[in-house]
């Protein structure tokens, strides 16, 4: 099977679907069962029959011809992307297109410098002199599960360093963005020397088929992202054949601001946080923590400017917030703004449908209060343009609600003297945080969680060594 989609029947398709519009953007091939059991035969043939798992160089080359391929198509995906996932095309300049492309870049740097053998010294155990050696080698087959949120970044992000380490990878997107997936399989075919089988993506409307690719014992590793529900059931299923899994899961995160910051810039910030792609992003930070006394004011400038940044037409460069990705993830916002009422909250601004909008799958930027850390719309990921605001006495007070939580995926910290915001961004049991407007993301930084937001890092050194094994050999030594 030549690196691309997993074999479907022909004539075997289905839809996908503008979220703005609800107008059909393609079709894409709906892959089977039996699809999906050659894709994992033939990434299992590859990587223990080729010669990718022992060449970075060819490793590299290759992922330095995706990336330059990939960004010459840049203006055909960002359209794709806009009309598929319903991202505003401002973001595919950053992460929804543009950086993770780059990234690929460091990636091939990094299969070639790595330092896959390093001597661990000469030992004696048991009375045997020996020289030990430890060898780093690729896991073997792996399996990629990815969601419809950021598709281009978590597909590449996945792709890069398995690829880099030496693996291959059966890739199975979201059935909401098959499409950007199709492009990224014919660009792999067809403009890169990536060997037969290394790579195949597999798109269905189905998500067993993710469920297979998790099961199959020919699958040595298993990398996950989307939300905890679906990740407590990877790992259930990946124990039954004791294979590792990577999860990178759900988040509510914190937006912390002290009593000296200038608290209507970050509660303004905030709210342009959350708003931005409609809120469906992971490190999002959904929770606004404010001080007591300065609680109204902060609560203010949020809302003013969720109103102002309303709803707008992804393709549109000036709209952050557009469509909910489906009728399905729409109706699962609207149960929770129903929630919050039930919970005794109120909304400072949204809560609704925005008018005038018959047609996409959209909700008004929401501002919750009222509500305690302990009612649902603050404990649980909404995934939606919902923020929820609430009062802390003091910087103790404010970590013990920020960690507070289920999860630990992301933060950020805002105050007025850096040295005491960066000691309470070091109390906060999250993967990530930004202090006083500091930017983590980036291809070398590993990202990942605490709790139930995951195990393990993607990117970065950390997220390319998890699709790495470890073995020692040793030889006797004699002096040499």
């Amino acid at each position: 099977m030549s690196p691309g989609m997993g074999r479907a029947a022909p004539g075997t398709c289905f839809v996908s679907v503008d979220p703005a519009t609800e107008e059909i953007v393609g079709e894409a091939p709906d892959a089977t069962p039996a699809d999906m059991d050659a894709a994992i035969g033939a990434a299992r043939e590859a990587f223990d029959a080729g010669g990718w798992a022992s060449d970075p160089s060819l490793r590299a080359r290759c992922l330095r011809q995706l990336r330059d391929a990939l960004a010459g198509h840049a203006g055909e995906l960002r359209e794709l992307t806009v009309a598929e996932a319903g991202c505003p095309v401002f973001l595919t300049y950053g992460p929804q297109l543009d950086s993770p492309v780059a990234d690929l870049g460091w990636f091939a740097d990094l299969a070639e410098s790595y330092e896959w053998s390093r001597d661990l010294g000469v030992g004696a155990p048991m009375g045997m002199t020996s020289r030990r050696t430890l060898l780093r080698e690729p896991a073997g087959v792996v399996g990629a599960i990815t969601p419809w949120n950021f598709p281009h970044q978590i597909n590449l992000a996945k792709l890069g360093p398995a690829l880099a380490a030496g693996n291959t990878v059966v890739l199975k997107p979201a059935p909401d963005t098959p499409l950007v997936a199709a492009f990224l399989a014919r660009v792999l075919r067809e403009e890169t020397d990536v060997p037969p089988g290394v790579v195949s993506v597999v798109t269905s409307s189905s998500h067993a088929l993710g469920a297979q690719l998790v099961s199959d014992p020919r699958v040595d590793l298993v990398s996950f992202t989307g939300s905890t529900v679906t990740g407590r059931s990877v790992m259930v299923s990946a124990a039954a054949t004791v294979k590792r899994v990577f999860l990178e899961l759900g988040g509510k995160s914190a937006y912390v601001v002290l009593d000296d910051a200038d608290v209507g810039a970050a509660a303004a910030t905030a709210a342009f946080a959350v708003a931005t792609h409609a809120g469906q992003g992971c490190a999002t930070t959904t929770r606004l923590l404010l001080p007591r006394e300065r609680f109204d004011e902060g609560v203010h400038a949020a809302a003013r400017t969720l109103v102002t940044l309303g709803v707008g037409d992804p393709a549109d460069p000036a709209t952050v917030c557009g469509p909910l990705i489906s009728a399905r993830q729409r109706d699962r916002v609207e149960s929770y703004l129903r929630l919050a009422l039930d919970e005794g909250g109120a909304f400072a601004c949204g809560g609704r449908r925005p008018p005038g909008r018959e047609r996409g799958f959209w909700i008004e930027p929401t501002l919750i209060v009222g509500v305690p850390n302990s009612a649902r719309v603050a404990r649980e990921e909404i995934f939606g343009p919902v923020l929820v605001a609430l009062p802390h006495d003091g910087d103790d007070d404010a970590v013990r609600i920020a960690n507070d939580s289920p999860y630990g995926l992301s933060g950020v910290v805002h105050g007025g003297d850096e040295e005491r915001a960066l000691a309470v961004a070091r109390r906060l049991r999250t993967g990530t945080v930004g202090v006083n407007g500091g930017q983590w993301y980036g291809g070398d930084v590993p990202f990942g969680g605490y709790k139930q937001s995951g195990i393990g890092r993607e990117m970065g050194v950390l997220g390319f060594e998890e699709y790495l094994e470890s073995k020692v050999v040793a030889t006797p030594y004699r002096g040499r």
